[in-house]
């Protein structure tokens, strides 16, 4: 049987790159360390770790067992918090949402998920996908309401995924802009305007887009918030792409659907890969019932 400590020492080695700075942080010795990691190789029956005078490195069962070492530590943590809860007598829920998400998608959830659960004890942290993915597998949190772009989830290995919804972007343009009457639009049409971002996943996919169509992506303003973005967007300030979801136009400002292919975020619920906790199934559920009446109105 592998020991579930020695897989731990066998991680620091793996994130440090040696034995001296792995025991530092694990408070033990080096010779702590090597004995351990002597012990799991005798055990399994492979070398796990090459040593050189450049430090250490994994053999590929010593990369298979780290990754299985993650899994092991997440479900561990998730099981610790959900013990944590049971001695604290009243039950709970705790999820993680992005802001336009939190704003539009889960009150509506909420309301009906407490209506029907007076009893659990409800918390809610906002952050972004990069954040709240690494809570839900460390049991800091139950599920998430999270977003990506094209791509995989950032810092989603070992999650579940349900799609909600799709969430397109539109070009949101000051009052009198020169394309403010057009039915769609195409960003690199706005080459010559500078842009407010709202958020940074955004401008990465603006400067992908820019790099492609070859023009110069210029900056006016730079934020985390889709809502003030619209409002400097509304002074005059420049340009910007904002989800649907997030669409809050100051007056006077024209929102313009992009041509397609639109691009578009993709909404969904981050859970652990096993079988949810029964009060987390049922605001997973709320949720998907909120977007199947309609989602958000805007």
């Amino acid at each position: 049987m592998i020991d579930v400590h020695r897989l731990r020492v066998l991680r620091a080695v793996a994130d440090h790159g040696s034995f001296n700075r792995a025991a530092a942080a694990l408070r033990l010795t080096p010779s702590a360390v090597s004995q351990h990691i002597a012990s799991l190789e005798r055990g399994l029956g492979h070398p796990v770790a090459e040593r050189s005078t450049r430090g250490v490195t994994l053999t590929e069962a010593g990369r298979m067992l780290v990754e299985t070492a993650e899994t092991i530590t997440a479900e561990l943590d998730r099981v610790r918090a959900r013990i944590d809860r049971l001695a604290a007598g009243r039950p709970r829920l705790t999820v993680a949402t992005f802001t336009s998400g939190g704003r539009h998608l889960l009150p509506g959830a909420l309301a009906s998920f407490v209506h029907a659960h007076p009893e659990v004890e409800l918390t809610v942290l906002e952050a972004e996908p990069e954040a709240s993915l690494p809570m839900v597998r460390a049991g800091a949190a139950d599920l998430a309401l999270a977003y990506h772009f094209d791509g995989p989830l950032p810092s989603g290995t070992g999650l579940s995924w349900l799609p909600l919804l799709e969430d397109p972007l539109y070009a949101v343009l000051p009052a009198g802009h020169r394309l403010a009457d057009r039915s769609q639009v195409e960003p690199a049409e706005l080459a010559a305007d500078r842009w407010v971002l709202g958020c940074l996943k955004t401008e990465a996919f603006l400067r992908r887009y820019a790099d492609r169509a070859g023009f110069e992506l210029r900056i006016a303003a730079s934020t985390t918030d889709y809502f003030f973005a619209q409002t400097l967007v509304g002074a005059g300030v420049g340009v910007a792409l904002v989800p649907h979801i997030a669409l809050a136009p100051p007056a006077g400002s024209a929102v313009v659907p992009l041509a397609p292919p639109r691009p578009a975020r993709h909404l969904g619920v981050a859970a652990p890969p096993r079988a949810p906790q029964p009060y987390a199934q049922a605001l997973t559920e709320a949720l998907r019932a909120s977007v199947g009446d309609g989602g958000p109105r805007t």
